[in-house]
């Protein structure tokens, strides 16, 4: 198993290494696997700032809280220490979300839903059922969003048929 690890790198490394496989899990994006021929898909992506404040234990009293006005430029505020073991530390940390464009070379993060990229989508799932020893999974590799409860539901299925 290697992680942090480009598709495109992991096969050259394969090769190189004499290393086989019967069935790979694919969970990056699908255009990327399939070398961008019929293009890209587009993704919204995000920009996080941290900050650590030292003159309180509980800003929010959460791990989250999202925020849906228009008029506040980020999307949600994380609060760390909800998420830790040592919640007795002096002061807090925070990372806000911010919506960020997304180009080719920046992380994806939200698959665009509209209908152009939804036909684009279709024409790399037909390849993509073509293939016979790779499956596609994640919110990358099926081009949707994907809560976690749901992903964590169709990993189990998944591994059941396979």
């Amino acid at each position: 198993m290697r992680l942090e690890t480009s598709y495109a790198d992991f096969k050259e490394a394969a090769a190189k290494e004499g290393v086989s496989w019967d069935k790979v899990l694919y969970t990056g994006a699908m255009d990327e696997y399939f070398d961008y021929k019929l293009g890209h898909l587009e993704y919204r992506s995000l920009r996080f700032e941290t900050e650590y404040i030292e003159d309180t234990d509980n800003y929010q009293g959460n791990a989250v809280v999202n925020y849906t006005e228009g008029e506040i430029p980020y999307t949600r505020i994380i609060e760390h220490r909800h998420f830790a073991f040592n919640k007795t530390a002096k002061g807090t940390v925070i990372t806000r979300e911010y919506p960020a464009e997304w180009k080719p070379g920046t992380e994806p993060y939200y698959p665009m839903g509209d209908e152009k990229n939804l036909a684009l989508f279709a024409k790399y799932k037909e390849l993509a059922d073509k293939e016979t020893d790779v499956f596609f999974g994640g919110r990358l590799g099926l081009y949707k969003y994907l809560d976690m409860d749901k992903i964590i539901k169709e990993a189990l299925e998944f591994s059941k048929q396979h």
